[in-house]
């Protein structure tokens, strides 16, 4: 499981931080915080309960919802200018790779 959860830890970094700081005023730390603290979130409700009692496609679209929920609450709690149209970009492609995830996870050895 340690594993799993570092791989979400990572690509979600790679994707929410640098779109968080492009998008918003947010600086390198509360962009990496709100990644790892979203990433746990999501890795719970998206990969430990969704996914193990439907499909690729639900938890994808859980994924997604979360996402834009979470990260539309981030950036009112601090201050951050993320309009619409940047949060739907920030989830398109957390979505995306969401679902090349939730694919690989089917692949990984459970343990």
């Amino acid at each position: 499981m340690a594993s799993k959860l570092i791989i979400k830890l990572i690509l979600n970094g790679i994707i929410v931080v640098p779109l968080l700081m492009t998008y918003t005023e947010a600086g390198f730390t509360s962009a990496l915080i709100t990644a790892v603290l979203f990433s746990l979130v999501a890795f719970v409700i998206g990969d430990q309960l969704i996914l193990r009692v439907s499909n690729n496609t639900i938890a994808t679209i859980c994924d997604a919802a979360l996402a834009f929920v979470f990260l539309r609450l981030a950036a009112y709690t601090a201050d951050w200018s993320l309009s619409t149209g940047e949060l739907l970009t920030i989830v398109l492609v957390l979505g995306v790779v969401e679902a090349m995830y939730h694919r690989m996870l089917r692949e990984l050895p459970a343990r």
